[in-house]
């Protein structure tokens, strides 16, 4: 028994040891075949390789396999981790491989590549603006790495970008080369060819028989309903886009549907449409239309309303029984004219309001519509939110706002904020508009103002040449001072200067050293005492000119003339060194102060605006021959009352409203009671009294002036970037309480840029007329006492945002009169011109025109002329 138990210990202690020596056996690179039996093994290591830059356990992490791990071998463990790899986008290579197997341990390695990274992208054949367009579009970054199905992606993406805008041949190359200057990099080659940008040839319309092709196609000047899809080389599409691509044709063929339904053709098809290559640069297009049947309004009913009767809905709509069954008038009428049905019921909180048209029955060539409406309830504001503001207190925003919490929802309240907060200059006016959060279970809406700050203050410095040397000029306005906070360090400042709180202060030095020193400051603010929208201004100007000594015209005449009689040069120079002959005792001096009030009136509508000035300005006049009062002084007391209504929707693009101005500038009638006759005094300027006579004539100035403004904007297209017709109609009368007392002060001076500036003038306001000569409807001796302005524009913008680019194209006329009796609205000195404005932040409004003068003025006509212009004109 002993025996037996000592042979059996033996014989499980050999198989044991057998079977351990077997379980240690160690199999290099073993050969795995799909083809056998599976079997299980633990993971015993995990070896990375060929990646750079990343740590091993953010590596091993992405397959999902880890140390320890029981996997089938075959098995689908495995083939999981590498998906796992290839699906992360990281790698243009990827393998595992077991390094060994040891016993039930198995030993993986991972080898992976990296994706190369782009080094550099090189467009090759177009523009710099297209280079940009087609980075944002294609997805190619630099440092970025990149894959085929990238370079594929982005081909496709470019020849889309190229076909949009017309060049439907365009070829686009791809090409990736290895960066040898920099490891695991590619450069990348964009090389494009666009071609010729693809055009019509021609438009073959078929079955047209009730809509003319001038409505199809267009004219010149009026728009087809095949809008973005023109003819080349036709005489209606001179102002059209000729390129032709399918997303553009696909909206005209919707448009042209919708033009078949405007004129009652409720049924119009487009049977069938083909494009035709007609050569490498054109495609012929045929269009076979159905018209269907011609229909007509029969009856109107209307549904759930109970807010207005139906008599008031129906005569807001307009449309009849008998009228031609309209769908886009019709759509216009209910929801988006101003005064469309919609609005009724959104300006009275009507917030949830719903119309729906239904075409109830359809006999023969009559519909019978009825008008389904869901009121709901009255919607009132809950929260107001101002988001991106970081230029004013919060409460110089809030005062403009027509919409305030628990106030009811009204369209155009929110319509008439927008435009209030665009005006406010600090804001851009193209980014502003509200974000509207309905709450239908509440019965409330929150809206959100979310504003783009622009800085709007402005700084000047110019240098100029004149008549006496170098002018120079330093200007500064702030357009969000403060003078709340001029005292208070504790409050927002920039510098030194207090902000916040949207007031205006403006200081202005211009001087060219000796002979011409000019100084104005002046202070206004919108709120003035912050409750009400009160208009206070005040402000002050100081001015200085001086002549030159007449000892230097007649020793500088003599001079020039022996010079030229004895051979000593030629006769010229009569005008040089005017530094030197400074006469102090030859000057005009101005000193001036005024201060305003105005209100917003609520009758007719509150954007009228009544405001009144008080202006005193003092002439200090010695040996001044210039003028007609050569010593002496003269004093200017005047009132002058504005009713103004703007409503203008832009400040510096405005697309629709108006603007207009009636004013009367009022002196006291002094020679109604100072006991004068006027009619002795100064009669004859030969006399030695002469001087003196208009000295104590004009010692007080009096008149009475009348001036009407007036501009409109109608936008002619749609959108953003729309063309816009502006049309200016003025006129001013000079009149007088005395006609022996004519006032030779506040004429008009008419012609030119309509700039006023440095010169001999001060007594005049400037009146612009482009296509003539600065003041030439005005010369000397022929003083303006009446004029009239007329003018249309067309403006399109070509950059809109903080710095506004647009151009124009004008026609204008006007003239002067040195009588008011003369007076004459027919009687007009004409041109035509174009020019180009430009708003920049801190420079302002600045352009130049150019102008032709048809007319002649005193003999000469205006001809060529080119003008610059520097800050807006009413």
């Amino acid at each position: 028994m002993t025996l037996l138990k000592r042979t059996l210990l033996l014989l499980m202690s050999t198989i044991l040891c057998h079977t351990q020596m077997m379980a240690q056996d160690k199999i290099v690179n073993p050969e795995i075949s799909y083809a056998g039996s599976q079997r299980t093994v633990t993971i015993g290591g995990i070896a990375v390789n060929g990646i750079e830059g990343y740590e091993d356990y953010m590596l091993l992490s992405i397959g999902g396999l880890a140390v320890g791990q029981e996997i089938k071998l075959p098995g689908q463990e495995i083939t999981d981790a590498v998906k796992r790899y290839w699906r992360h986008g990281l790698f243009s290579d990827v393998s595992i491989a077991a390094d060994s197997l040891v016993g039930y341990k198995i030993y993986l390695h991972i080898y992976l590549k990296a994706l190369p990274r782009v080094s550099a992208i090189n467009y090759l054949g177009i523009k710099k603006s297209e280079r940009e367009d087609m980075e944002q579009k294609l997805g190619l970054l630099k440092g970025a790495q990149i894959n085929p199905n990238m370079i594929a992606r982005a081909q496709v993406w470019a020849k889309k970008y190229f076909d949009d805008k017309g060049f439907k041949n365009a070829e686009i190359n791809i090409r990736q080369r290895t960066d040898v200057a920099e490891k695991n990099s590619v450069i990348i080659d964009v090389d494009i060819d666009k071609k010729e940008k693809m055009k019509v040839h021609k438009i073959t319309i078929v079955g047209n028989n009730n809509l003319p092709l001038k409505k199809i196609k267009g004219t010149l000047f009026t728009k087809g309903a095949l809008s973005k899809t023109n003819e080349a080389g036709k005489l209606y599409s001179f102002f059209k886009a000729k390129k032709f691509t399918p997303e553009r044709y696909k909206e005209d063929k919707q448009n042209l549907i919708e033009k078949y339904n405007e004129y009652g053709f409720r049924d119009a098809t487009i049977l069938e449409d083909s494009i035709v290559q007609y050569d490498d640069k054109h495609v012929d297009v045929y269009i076979k239309v159905d018209e269907g049947q011609k229909y007509y309004i029969r009856n109107i009913n209307w549904v759930g309303n109970t807010v207005y009767n139906t008599d008031q809905l129906a005569a807001v709509l307009g449309m009849r029984k008998g009228d031609v069954y309209n769908q886009k008038l019709m759509s216009k009428r209910l929801q988006e004219d101003e005064d469309a049905v919609g609005n009724m019921y959104w300006n009275n909180g009507y917030l949830f309001y719903t119309l729906q048209p239904t075409e109830t029955n359809v006999i023969g060539d009559s519909v019978d519509i009825e008008m389904r409406i869901q009121e709901g309830q009255q919607a009132h504001i809950n929260r107001v939110r101002i988001n991106g503001n970081d230029r004013v207190y919060e409460k110089v925003i809030r005062r403009e706002l027509r919409t305030k919490p628990g106030d009811l929802f009204s369209k155009e309240a929110l319509m008439r904020t927008a435009r209030e907060l665009g005006n406010m200059g600090h804001f851009d006016p193209e980014q502003l508009s509200p974000d509207v959060r309905p709450d239908y279970e509440n019965g409330t809406v929150d809206v959100n103002w979310n504003l783009v700050s622009k800085s709007n203050d402005q700084v000047e410095l110019s240098l100029g040449w004149g008549q006496t040397g170098i002018i120079g000029r330093v200007g500064l306005k702030l357009n969000n001072f403060s003078m709340a906070n001029l005292f208070n360090k504790n409050k927002e400042h920039r510098g030194l200067l207090p902000i916040g709180d949207g007031e205006v202060l403006s200081i202005g030095a211009q001087t060219n050293g000796t002979y011409y020193q000019s100084y104005n400051a002046s202070y206004s603010t919108g709120w003035f005492g912050g409750k009400r929208p009160v208009q206070f201004n005040v402000g002050a100007y100081f001015s200085r000119q001086t002549d030159v000594s007449s000892t230097y015209y007649n020793s500088n005449y003599m001079n020039n003339y022996y010079n030229y009689m004895y051979g000593y040069g030629s006769y010229g120079g009569y005008y040089n060194n005017y530094e030197n002959y400074y006469d102090p005792d030859k000057y005009i001096q101005l000193f001036g102060a005024s201060v305003g009030w105005g209100k917003r009136l609520r009758w007719p509508d509150d954007f009228f605006q009544l405001s009144a000035s008080v202006s005193f300005t003092r002439y200090m006049l010695s040996n001044w021959r210039y003028f007609l009062i050569s010593t002496g002084n003269c004093n200017n007391l005047n009132l002058n009352i504005a009713l103004t209504r703007h409503s203008s929707d832009n400040p510096l693009f405005p697309r629709k409203g108006s603007e207009f101005e009636l004013s009367l500038s009022i002196t006291p009638p002094w020679s109604a009671f100072d006991g004068k006759d006027y009619s002795r005094l100064a009669n004859n300027p030969q006399s030695a009294t002469y001087q003196k006579e208009q000295q104590e004539k004009y010692r007080w100035i009096e008149y009475h002036k009348w001036k009407f403004k007036s501009k409109t904007y109608t936008a002619l297209t749609n959108g953003q970037k729309c063309l816009v017709l502006m049309t200016r109609v003025e006129m001013g009368i000079l009149g007088s309480f005395n006609k022996h007392k004519k006032s030779p002060f506040e004429t008009y001076y008419m012609g030119g840029d309509g700039m006023t500036g440095y010169s001999t003038s001060y007594a005049e306001e400037t009146i612009g007329l482009r296509g003539y000569e600065n003041g030439s409807l005005t010369p000397n001796g022929a003083a303006g006492y009446a004029y009239d302005r007329f003018a249309v524009e067309l403006r399109y913008p070509l950059l809109l945002g903080n710095t506004t680019i647009y151009g124009l194209a004008f026609a204008e006329g006007g003239n002067a009169w040195t009588d008011p009796k003369h007076f004459n609205p027919f009687d007009m000195k004409r041109s035509a011109g174009a020019g180009v404005r430009i708003f920049l932040p801190m420079v302002g409004l600045m352009g130049i025109d150019w102008a032709y003068g048809f007319d002649k003025v005193y003999g000469q006509r205006g001809g060529s002329q080119f003008h610059f212009i520097l800050g807006q004109e009413f």
